[in-house]
């Protein structure tokens, strides 16, 4: 399968640079993935398409200030770095420009030597391990020095840090949101659990590996880099329980689908645990969990929208993207969301 297979026309002006007031206020566009047919509708709408018993499944990862900016001891040039994945107590996989000024042995001092940075290896792709060293509380530090590290589309300064959060993250380690999320208020996830749907947390820390390009041209050959996830076993027993009892299960956003996919059997049942994955879904996957997803407009020709292609068909799929493009839905991390369901087992309010 060609990565090809996945590209799309975007005008750049359909790229949204900041979230709305009133998260739940963005636009739906609900897929049957099916049939391909296709409504218009507003996020806060997702309760009519929720049944009772079924469980949403929710990442609550939190975004931590990962990028930091810095100035090599010794010359004083300008070092931007990111923080991808904690190795080992002080010790970070991070992603360092430019990268040439960052060989081993370099020591990078942050808040005039409020946190330093000693390069102490360089790994896959050309990442730094950078051993931190600093009086007080890393996360402290981290919060006063740190920025939101956004992705590269999004040129706007953010002015709010919790704009770029759910409102129920809650454990720290992602370097990018699970923006399906963002969507959700406190009151509109009040309202769903009141219909009687079950809502299951699982955790999974988003990496840069899931917005990686597709450097191959066919996509079986590409790899994805791992992410930590955790799923406690009061959540999984929410799942399984649904899944027993004739509930969907509905995940918000990729990474609760490749979480609750990661960590199933092949029959379907899912395993409370924590460990890393690299499972890479496109079309020819056979979930074992998920049943329907809410979702954001993802990159043409990204790991993401093969994913969703693998669930509705790529060919619905973007179809769908060109009716969001004619309809000027807003794309990306704080764009408009979809949904993809089966029209037959639409819910209704209660």
């Amino acid at each position: 399968m060609n990565v090809r297979d996945f590209d799309f026309d975007l005008p750049q002006e359909l790229i949204a640079q900041d979230p709305l007031e009133d998260r739940s206020a963005s636009r739906l566009l609900v897929l049957d993935k099916h049939t391909g047919e296709i409504e218009h509708r507003h996020f806060k709408d997702i309760l009519d398409y929720l049944n009772k018993g079924d469980c949403l499944v929710i990442n609550d990862t939190k975004v931590i200030p990962a990028r930091l900016f810095g100035v090599k001891e010794g010359t004083e040039a300008k070092i931007e770095i990111l923080l991808l994945k904690r190795r080992e107590n002080d010790i970070w996989e991070t992603l360092v420009k430019p990268g040439k000024k960052a060989k081993v042995g370099t020591v990078i001092s942050f808040g005039e030597g409020l946190l330093k940075g000693t390069v102490i290896d360089v790994v896959e792709e050309g990442n730094r391990l950078i051993q931190f060293s600093y009086e007080g509380i890393f996360e402290e530090i981290l919060d006063q020095l740190g920025q939101m590290p956004l992705p590269p589309y999004i040129t706007h300064q953010l002015q709010d840090k919790n704009r770029y959060q759910t409102v129920y993250a809650k454990n720290e380690g992602s370097a990018a949101a699970p923006t399906a999320g963002l969507h959700f208020t406190k009151e509109l996830l009040e309202k769903i659990q009141e219909k009687g749907v079950e809502i299951a947390h699982v955790t999974l820390h988003v990496g840069l590996g899931t917005f990686r390009p597709v450097k191959v041209d066919e996509i079986e050959a590409h790899h994805m880099h791992s992410e930590f996830y955790i799923v406690e076993e009061e959540e999984a027993k929410k799942v399984n329980d649904a899944k027993r009892n004739g509930g969907r299960i509905v995940c918000v956003g990729t990474t609760s689908c490749r979480t609750v996919e990661s960590a199933s059997t092949e029959d379907g049942i899912l395993k409370a645990g924590s460990g890393w994955t690299e499972i890479f879904i496109y079309p020819g996957y056979r979930f074992k969990v998920l049943d329907c997803l809410i979702t954001n407009f993802h990159l043409p020709e990204s790991t993401l929208i093969m994913l969703v292609s693998a669930l509705a068909g790529r060919d619905h799929v973007l179809h769908a993207y060109e009716e969001a493009v004619r309809e000027r839905y807003r794309f990306f991390s704080f764009g408009d969301a979809m949904f993809l369901t089966d029209q037959k087992d639409r819910g209704t309010v209660n």
